[in-house]
């Protein structure tokens, strides 16, 4: 997703697309401009996905950007004041953040501008992964070993995957613990995104050995598996895993 924002204080932008990348790391800042005119100028020559719009700029009041020019592009409007509030929904608006801006009402724009703006995208891209996923082959088993006997286990048998000390373990549900010779990034490629989830840097999880679900703070959510994880290892997916977390567990 390409994000531009307009804001005039330098600080203030930085801020603002730091909270953005905490929220969706794959989004990317495309520009940051601070007047009406260096917006305007760019948006004739440039597209984003979203416009994140300081209503007070160097130059005047942003809803002269629309007075300019046609702009297509969905903009979520942030200012210190909220007498602009009902200005600003008259225009191309998904949502008007008070500053200072704080990441709960931030990622709640965001969701709102995914949920309004991009259902067909959505759904296309959707698409796409279910057409990737059918026509590729995962691990149904895994060889390991215990002293010099080698055997197998069936990968519907794995409960959960995690990295400890450099190393690599597959605990399945009869509570074995098994070490193997793949990196967890590796293990996230073998197994069926359908069936496992990487919560963490350190644990990829079955949605089988999940038993229940609890909210915890910074909307994190913390699972309860069974089997019990080592306790080095915290089943908490976390912040920006959760929203897709919460998109996976929901197929």
């Amino acid at each position: 997703m390409r994000i531009a924002i307009v804001e005039d204080e330098r600080l203030s932008a930085e801020h603002l697309a730091a909270l953005i990348k905490e929220i969706e790391p794959e989004a990317e800042i495309v520009a940051m401009l601070d007047s009406v005119a260096a917006t305007v100028a760019w948006l004739r020559k440039n597209e984003a996905d979203l416009l994140f719009l300081d209503i007070q700029l160097t130059d005047g009041q942003s809803f002269a950007i629309f007075e300019q020019m046609q702009v297509d592009v969905p903009v979520i409007f942030t200012t210190a004041y909220d007498a602009y509030a009902i200005r600003a929904f008259k225009v191309n608006s998904v949502d008007y953040l008070l500053k200072p801006i704080r990441k709960a009402e931030l990622r709640a724009g965001l969701e709102k501008f995914h949920r309004l703006h991009f259902p067909a995208q959505k759904n296309l891209q959707q698409l796409i992964q279910a057409l990737q996923r059918s026509s590729q082959e995962y691990k149904k088993k895994f060889l390991v070993q215990c002293g010099e006997k080698l055997y197998y286990i069936e990968t519907s048998a794995i409960a959960f995957a995690y990295t400890l000390e450099k190393s690599s373990f597959l605990t399945t549900f009869d509570r074995a613990v098994h070490t193997v010779d793949f990196s967890l990034d590796q293990l996230q490629e073998m197994l069926d995104p359908d069936v496992f989830f990487r919560i963490n840097r350190k644990l990829i999880v079955s949605y089988k050995a999940i038993k229940s679900m609890t909210a915890f703070s910074r909307s994190r959510i913390k699972l309860d598996l069974q089997p019990v994880p080592p306790k080095t290892i915290d089943a908490l997916v976390s912040v920006e895993r959760t929203h897709r977390f919460k998109e996976w567990i929901d197929k």
